[in-house]
């Protein structure tokens, strides 16, 4: 039905901006003018079949709206009364006037003003205005065309459904406590709390795998879930924090794989793939079918779209199907096909943060960043991109844009919309736009429910570019490391193999193949044998046909790829096979990306000691390699050790994806410009291979706590790879809240953020003068110097503190008392950061002293439960 509107409106839109600019050019007034647009409307709604209740001049307290269909405001002005520019005051009135009966509307009709909109009309500019979360959003006149005019009819018809696809009315049916939520969630910890299906497992052991080297896995896996489980209808007294989150990422996946296949349907109207209307009439076995299309990536391939589903660890529950399955996602299909998609293209502003917000209402804020789950709002993700391209993003689709953490894809999300713009202007055709976007704008993360909501949002932001491919096309968003990509053995056995890890063990593949790009060719070969069972001799033989492989000369490369297929053979056999070789293609996509002239994102803030043990071992040599240890023994223990992750993946992408001369910019904490210690190795500013690092900008945002709720020490650094550090560093920016008594709102733009707050342009050396790597004094330049007369060794000496890296150490309980006084202790090592053999010893009591903990506190109360 959907498709069908949107055929009409693009056929309709040529003659309708030719109407209306002939109405405008005959009519004598406005109410002429209103007559003949009132009649078009009209007869739109009726060829279309479409019920459009209309108001024309509808009173309000603070004047007359000339018309309002349904929860679209429409204000005419006398023809040819707009002018190009908001800044004229014929422009200014219309719009005050709009935005007036809106805020009536709202109120006398109980509606969110986010869910009216208003255009002003003179029959050659179109004015669309918007209001969201606070904010006015009033675009620039447009005038009447085609193009424009499709937007009209889209936004008339999209505001008249209930089910318009917004944030709000998402997280109103998909959310938490929502009926749809709290049916499937259940049913999917059910069923995964009694599996006991191999694969299943071992998708889980997967998931958690990558799962806990991106977020705080010492945090994580202490969390009481109670309360929070029990909005998702789980209500099991034990929750296991790590199967729960997997049951409520595979729900938010699935919700997104069934939007993804409604935004594909939309756009390409692919007659030959069900859609969810047909889909919720299914029964248990035609809806099994369907789903497990849809997760094989079936349903995408038939559209153009070659990986938009590879290496996914969601599909886990087509193997434990049963009759509550089926209800659940049945329901989860049902209520999702009665959204209208038509507000894609109507008001894509207000679609841009779907999901985000989805999500961020699935998961609440706090237990987010118990996970170091931190959204970028989208006013900083801009500034970031501004200041990479020298202080405004101008959207060149000729320079290549990486974000090697991307999350949902905020970074990306925003230089594609840019980038369309910097196109649209200059006319360039949309296939060459589809194709430029697709080839420049990458994205990698080893969050898998990341990776799969960044393909959506950018499938979302690619919109109408899709109808223009020429071909089939890839998503380039990886599910990958991008620190830690596959790596070649040093070893004599080593020499020549390219491994990395997996839940099912390492993984091994020929250096020459890789060095030649087949990875993708092998992976698919790989994926395809497996399915075939081949024998040994037959495996070899299509191999030496299929790749550049001579039997007698190439022995050892032929018997690795046998040792991987054999592998992957025994896993089929298991039952825990199918996404392997999806698996190896998206972990050498960093090998073969290329390089890019911005690396942008916000890289994850966790801490060194919060990684899992064997993340920190296997990255221990990048650290060294950098530079980034510079300390040890005594130095680390008392606090010069504390690294953070971002700082390791700012000098990777700067040295293994960033053009010479290239420009890195990140959120990064503003601590490794000020420690004394763990940022020394930082401000070494040069690369492994000693190639140079230049900081060019540096935006101080302590004061501003960009991040909900979350007092972390934000700064943007902007970093040119080949070019040396220089001191004073010119271009410290400190930005100070100048309105009081209120917080930056998460939506806000970044010219809003600029109003609130003043910017004072500082510069930045190091504290030591000879000492390059010191911490930065940063201030005026006047300042400084008067400031350095000061300086000088101090009697004072810093100490870390209290710290819980030793916990299981010093934290025991008593076993038992023995009758001479003495008494049998135990360490307790349960949720310790390190891990630590539990023993059992006998001391005197004098020894011990009572541990009070955070949990021991109750409201009038304190009780200690274990001793140091």
């Amino acid at each position: 039905m959907e498709a069908d509107i949107q055929a009409k409106i693009a056929e309709l839109a040529p003659l309708w901006s030719d109407r209306i600019r002939n109405a405008a050019s005959k009519a004598r007034n406005e109410a002429e003018f209103r007559r003949k647009v009132a009649s078009f409307i009209e007869d739109f709604a009726t060829s279309l079949r479409l019920v459009i209740p209309v108001r024309e001049e509808r009173t309000l307290i603070n004047g007359r709206a000339d018309a309002v269909y349904n929860r679209l405001v429409l204000e005419y002005e006398p023809p040819r009364s707009l002018k190009p520019k908001n800044s004229y005051k014929a422009n200014q009135h219309a719009i005050g006037q709009v935005k007036d009966y809106i805020v009536e509307l709202s109120r006398r009709e109980r509606h969110r003003p986010e869910r009216l909109a208003g255009v002003v009309l003179d029959g050659f500019y179109f004015i669309f205005v918007r209001y969201k979360e606070g904010s006015w959003l009033i675009e620039e006149p447009i005038p009447v065309s085609p193009p424009s005019t499709t937007r009209f009819l889209k936004l008339l018809a999209s505001l008249s459904t209930e089910l318009a696809l917004t944030p709000d009315n998402l997280v109103r049916d998909f959310g938490e406590n929502a009926p749809v939520s709290r049916k499937t969630v259940s049913a999917l910890y059910g069923s995964l709390e009694k599996s006991d299906v191999p694969k299943v497992k071992t998708l889980f052991d997967q998931w958690r795998l990558q799962f806990s080297e991106v977020c705080d896995y010492e945090k994580a896996s202490k969390l009481k879930l109670g309360d929070f489980a029990r909005k998702f209808g789980v209500r099991d007294k034990d929750i296991n924090p790590f199967v729960f989150f997997f049951c409520l990422h595979t729900y938010y996946a699935t919700f997104i794989k069934l939007l993804a296949v409604q935004v594909v349907h939309y756009y390409l109207m692919t007659e030959a793939t069900t859609d969810l209307k047909q889909a919720a009439a299914f029964d248990s076995r035609e809806l099994k079918a369907f789903l497990r299309e849809i997760e094989e990536g079936g349903f995408f391939r038939k559209a153009g779209i070659r990986n938009f589903l590879e290496g996914d660890f969601f599909a886990w529950y087509l193997d434990v199907w049963d009759a509550e399955l089926h209800g659940a996602l049945q329901d989860l299909v049902s209520r999702l096909s009665e959204y209208s998609l038509l507000t894609l293209d109507a008001d894509p502003d207000s679609t841009r943060d779907l999901l985000k917000k989805l999500y961020q209402h699935l998961m609440p804020k706090d237990l987010r960043h118990n996970l170091g789950e931190y959204y970028t709002p989208d006013w900083l993700a801009q500034r970031v991109l501004d200041m990479v391209d020298g202080g405004r993003f101008t959207g060149n689709p000729n320079k290549r844009i990486l974000d090697p953490a991307c999350g949902s894809g905020t970074f990306l999300v925003l230089a594609i919309k840019k980038i369309r713009e910097y196109m649209r202007t200059r006319n360039m055709p949309e296939s060459q736009a589809l194709e430029k976007i697709l080839a420049n704008v990458v994205g990698f993360d080893l969050n898998p429910l990341a990776v799969i909501t960044a393909r959506t949002n950018y499938l979302l932001a690619l919109g109408d570019l899709l109808q223009h491919r020429t071909g089939e096309i890839t998503i380039p968003i990886y599910l990958c490391d991008s620190i830690m990509t596959p790596q070649e053995g040093k070893d004599l056995f080593g020499k020549g193999i390219v491994r990395f890890n997996t839940a099912v063990g390492p993984f091994a593949v020929p250096h020459n193949l890789v060095q030649a790009q087949y990875i993708d060719k092998l992976a698919d070969f790989l994926e395809e044998a497996v399915s075939l069972d081949l024998s040994k001799e037959q495996f070899v033989n299509r191999l030496c046909e299929a790749f550049p492989l001579i039997p007698v000369k190439d022995q050892k490369e032929i018997r690795v790829v046998y040792e991987l297929y054999e592998k992957l053979l025994n896993l089929q056999r298991q039952g825990i096979n199918g996404i392997w070789a999806r698996i190896i293609k998206n972990a050498f996509a960093p090998l073969f990306a290329g390089q890019f002239d911005y690396v942008v994102g916000n890289p994850p803030w966790v801490n060194w000691e919060s990684l899992p043990e064997e993340y920190r071992r296997s990255t221990k040599p990048l650290w060294e390699a950098y530079g980034l240890f510079p300390h040890g023994g005594m130095d680390t223990i008392l606090g010069k050790g504390k690294k953070d992750i971002s700082m390791l993946m700012t000098y990777v992408a700067m040295d293994k994806y960033l053009k010479p001369k290239g420009k890195l910019g990140f959120v990064i904490t503003q601590s490794v410009f000020k420690t004394s210690g763990a940022g020394q190795g930082f401000r070494r500013f040069q690369l492994g291979g000693k190639e140079p690092l230049r900081v060019v900008h540096v935006d101080d945002m302590v004061e501003l706590n960009p991040f909900e709720g979350a007092s972390n020490r934000t700064s943007v650094v902007v970093l040119q790879k080949g070019r040396p550090m220089e001191y004073p560093m010119p271009s410290y920016l400190y930005w100070r809240k100048t309105v009081k008594r209120k917080s930056i709102a998460l939506d806000s733009t970044l010219e809003d953020v600029r109003k609130m707050t003043k910017q004072m342009r500082f510069v930045a050396e190091p504290v030591n003068e000879g000492d390059s790597t010191s911490p930065w004094i940063t201030g005026r330049s006047r300042a400084l110097k008067a400031v350095k007369k000061v300086l000088g060794k101090s009697n004072y000496i810093g100490r870390k503190g209290v710290t819980t890296s030793a916990n299981a150490v010093y934290w025991i309980e008593i076993v038992a008392k023995r009758p001479d006084g003495l008494v049998v202790v135990s360490n307790i090592t349960e949720g310790a950061k390190k891990k630590v053999e539990s023993v059992q010893a006998v001391l005197e009591p004098d020894l011990l002293y009572p541990l009070l903990r955070g949990r021991d506190v109750q409201r009038w109360k304190a009780e200690p439960s274990a001793y140091i």
